[in-house]
């Protein structure tokens, strides 16, 4: 793995595999939710846009 950035709270790898990784301040892995967010904070990944859900028959059939 190949250190990009050390901050106070944080230190940012780079996986051969080309995935981050997260390793916090006391030294044990951040993963989930906390991960993500300091990967689109550094600008490191963005998040996909959800998708708008489809339409349901009642909502079809009240539309016209």
């Amino acid at each position: 793995m190949q250190q990009i950035k050390k901050t106070a709270d944080y230190t940012l790898f780079k996986k051969t595999s080309g995935r981050y990784a997260v390793k916090g301040k006391d030294k044990k892995w951040i993963n989930g939710e906390e991960k993500e967010k300091i990967l689109v904070a550094e600008q490191l990944v963005t998040l996909p846009n959800p998708k708008t859900p489809a339409p349901t028959e009642t909502e079809a059939a009240t539309e016209e």
